[in-house]
């Protein structure tokens, strides 16, 4: 979304405001939970599979109701919160986060987890379009480079943490309870932002063309999982269903709201960095579905031992992607992005043969490797969208990125579970769906290869001299 103007709400300019690192902090509290919930439940998909008495072929949708809005408002979400206040915003979001996770955690029923999780998912697409705003607002011009630095490392560290976490605590106080700690959470987050924000303007309903984008995208990627869930259940007539989404993604299209996106897909370079991320990231969404499957299952391990494991995934990832900007400033962002999609598939074909005599350090090590490359894909490719930007969508470039990588996270699992299903659930469908993981990461090296002026070079002066610093370009999550 934009970044908020050099103003707070009560038209005080930043460079007379005291930095707020309270309020920075509490802003990456708020990007980390609503990052954690995102792969949390993963690991307690088996539990909540017995204890709701609900089929492996639908368990998907309790990840997906929660991505799937992601998805679908990641567009049309920052635009109505550049339009309300953010003490407003905040407590709006943060009350509707806390209340979905309360209902999440007393579901008796599939539906009604699922419900809750869509509601969750809508409340943290309005918290992933918020936080950079808080952020960049809390603090004077020259200290938002730390500011903004502070909010884009926790949503890896959220990540990483999910699966540890829910580990723990599935084997502890039990599995509603990995949706009951978001509610601690966002009372201190909700307490800090009523402290020290200005009240600002009041929140109102959005218009109607914002109901109609979301409507278009939210419909279309609901569409394309849908079809994939009845394929998996039905046979492959059901990927018809998924013609659908043309039509809406046409009239999506044609909105006003959606010229800026066109202009910057058009640009050189920026297809291919946004194709591969999205390969990148339903290649992300296969793993961390079907990889507790197989640590419970063929293997026999606990549901705490198999979130240690996975852990090993996202630390690589952490690990190098620092290491992944500071190349790709040495080397060139294209160079460095094809190195690391390529690294990341050969840790995917490594983990290919699913073998049921591994030891968790079999697979450990083979995640590792692939969460290294996935870490230094990740500055590089976006190095390659910001560099080829124009200037007047350098803002644009947050939602249309965070688009493409909750579109990927939320086709992983329906694609895993259509792979799996040919099987009739069997082991060997596990490995299927690490087949196709794999073919996705080398489709992004294949992209990144084909697309011309990828990023190799820094960016002339030219292209980021009309940039304004004052309004950074921002993303509310990283891989």
């Amino acid at each position: 979304m934009a970044v908020a103007d050099e103003t707070d709400r009560q038209g005080t300019p930043a460079d007379e405001q005291r930095n707020r690192w309270w309020l920075v902090v509490a802003a990456g509290l708020a990007v980390f939970m609503a990052s954690v919930d995102m792969s949390i439940v993963n690991v307690a998909l088996p539990v909540i599979e017995r204890d709701l008495a609900i089929p492996t072929s639908v368990t998907e949708w309790v990840v997906l109701a929660y991505l799937l809005p992601l998805a679908g408002l990641a567009l049309p979400s920052g635009r109505w919160l550049d339009a309300v206040g953010h003490r407003p915003a905040l407590v709006f979001s943060l009350s509707g986060f806390a209340l979905a996770s309360v209902a999440a955690g007393l579901a008796p029923a599939l539906g009604w987890l699922v419900a809750a999780r869509l509601t969750q998912g809508m409340f943290g697409a309005l918290l992933f379009s918020l936080v950079p705003a808080l952020a960049a607002t809390a603090v004077q011009p020259h200290a938002r480079g730390r500011a903004m630095g502070l909010v884009t490392t926790v949503g890896p560290l959220g990540l990483i943490s999910g699966p540890v976490m829910g580990g723990l605590i599935v084997d502890g106080p039990g599995w509603p309870w990995i949706f009951f700690v978001n509610v601690p959470v966002s009372a201190v987050v909700l307490a800090v932002g009523m402290r020290l924000l200005p009240h600002g303007t009041a929140l109102r309903t959005p218009d109607r063309a914002w109901f109609t984008e979301a409507l278009l995208l939210s419909s279309a990627v609901a569409v394309v999982l849908l079809s994939l869930t009845f394929t998996a259940d039905d046979g492959p007539a059901w990927l018809l269903l998924a013609v659908l989404a043309v039509p809406l993604l046409g009239g999506w299209v044609r909105l006003p709201s959606a010229t800026p996106v066109r202009k910057l897909l058009r640009t050189t370079g920026e297809s291919g960095a946004h194709v591969a991320l999205a390969a990148t990231a339903t290649a992300l969404g296969v793993v961390f579905f079907v990889m507790p499957f197989f640590l419970q299952r063929p293997l026999g391990e606990s549901v705490s031992a198999a979130g240690l494991t996975i852990l090993a995934f996202p630390a690589g990832m952490v690990v190098m992607g620092p290491v992944g900007g500071f190349l790709a400033d040495r080397f060139g962002s294209r160079r460095m992005a094809v190195l690391g999609a390529a690294l990341f598939t050969v840790g995917l074909a490594l983990l290919l043969p699913m073998d049921d005599s591994w030891r968790l350090a079999d697979v450990a090590w083979r995640l590792l490797l692939a969460g290294c490359g996935n870490g230094l894909f990740n500055a590089p490719n976006m190095t390659i969208a910001m560099t080829h930007a124009p200037p007047s969508l350098l803002a644009t470039i947050g939602a249309s990125t965070s688009l493409a990588r909750q579109t990927g996270f939320a086709l992983g699992p329906a694609s895993a579970t259509v792979a799996w299903a040919l099987s009739s659930y069997q082991p060997a469908g596990i490995r299927a769906a690490m087949v196709l993981a794999t073919a996705l990461g080398a489709a992004s090296v294949a992209v990144l290869l084909l697309t011309r002026k990828g990023g190799g070079s820094p960016p002339d002066p030219a292209d980021t001299a009309p940039q304004d610093t004052t309004r950074p370009a921002t993303t509310t999550e990283e891989e």
